[in-house]
């Protein structure tokens, strides 16, 4: 695909592609996020998000038990620029993430500038910029039905 036509194709591609992030962040082996991230990111984007991942787990910062329930597009537009294809993009992520005593429904909304290159024939992120994080919509809280009760439950 030439990138004027992954440029033409990107918001029925882009969606997929995030979704595959999402789900390497979901891994809790370390070569397993690596493998999954390598997928759809390659040069400095895949170096990013792969120290950005292994290293909010070993600071306890993301939690592994996370199931994403969608990844929807709000907006994008898509420059072809030589071999390269510049997009902005706006997303939404609906999801649950677990805590060791709660769980939260998350709809979180980001927007990034991302550099997308052919590698072999499959696009994949090459570099990012992180725009714009909105947790404005962040859900609600709900105990585990497993977790120890709070103090003002005994």
């Amino acid at each position: 695909m030439t990138p004027r036509e992954f440029s033409q194709e990107s918001p029925l591609v882009l969606p997929g592609i995030l979704t595959k992030v999402y789900e390497a962040f979901g891994e809790t082996e370390e070569a397993a996020i690596y493998d999954r991230l390598a997928e759809v990111a390659n040069g400095p984007a895949l170096e990013q998000l792969y120290l950005e991942r292994v290293g909010a787990m070993a600071g306890g910062g993301l939690n592994p038990d996370q199931e994403i329930h969608e990844v929807s597009l709000l907006g994008m537009s898509a420059r072809p620029q030589g071999d390269i294809v510049n997009i902005s993009a706006k997303w939404r992520v609906l999801g649950v993430v677990g805590h060791s005593e709660h769980m939260h429904m998350r709809g979180n909304a980001y927007a990034a500038d991302l550099v997308m290159a052919s590698d072999a024939g499959v696009w994949k992120i090459t570099d990012f910029t992180l725009t714009d994080v909105d947790r404005t919509d962040a859900g609600t809280l709900e105990r585990n039905a497993d977790a120890p009760p709070l103090e003002e439950d005994s």
